[in-house]
């Protein structure tokens, strides 16, 4: 359970364009966090658990860079290695090109088995996915 919060929370973080904070709900409605209009991702504690630049760099809670979302959804560590990418129709692919999960256009958020793990509005799915491998997708 825990890793499909964290994958909704991921999800949600691509919302920075938006300019009020949202609130994340999983699947059964309950409140899971928030993402500030800075792109700061908070969890239900209020903790920081990262952070989303508008240049598509991506922060842990620590501020450390763990990588980049590029604009055509390629997915890339700090390193530079591409990890995968988002396809526009909001499928995120591991770097061999398996189905991880899938971003919606009415924001609901599934995961690799099509289960779905809670929903958003206004959602850039190509960098909501994107952020699932930084957070989730290890």
């Amino acid at each position: 359970m825990r890793i499909k919060i964290i994958l909704l929370l991921i999800v949600l973080v691509s919302i920075i364009g938006t300019a009020s904070a949202q609130t994340l709900r999983n699947s059964s409605g309950n409140r899971i966090g928030k993402i500030e209009s800075n792109g700061t991702l908070r969890n239900s504690a209020g903790n920081i658990i990262g952070k989303i630049e508008s240049d598509g760099t991506v922060r842990n809670a620590s501020g450390n860079r763990m990588g980049k979302i590029e604009s055509d959804g390629t997915i890339r560590n700090a390193s530079g290695n591409r990890m995968g990418k988002i396809e526009s129709d909001g499928t995120v692919r591991n770097a061999s090109g398996n189905r991880m999960g899938k971003v919606e256009s009415n924001g609901t958020v599934r995961d690799e088995k099509g289960n779905s793990i809670g929903k958003t509005e206004g959602v850039n799915r190509q960098r909501v996915g994107a952020v699932c491998f930084f957070f989730h997708f290890k």
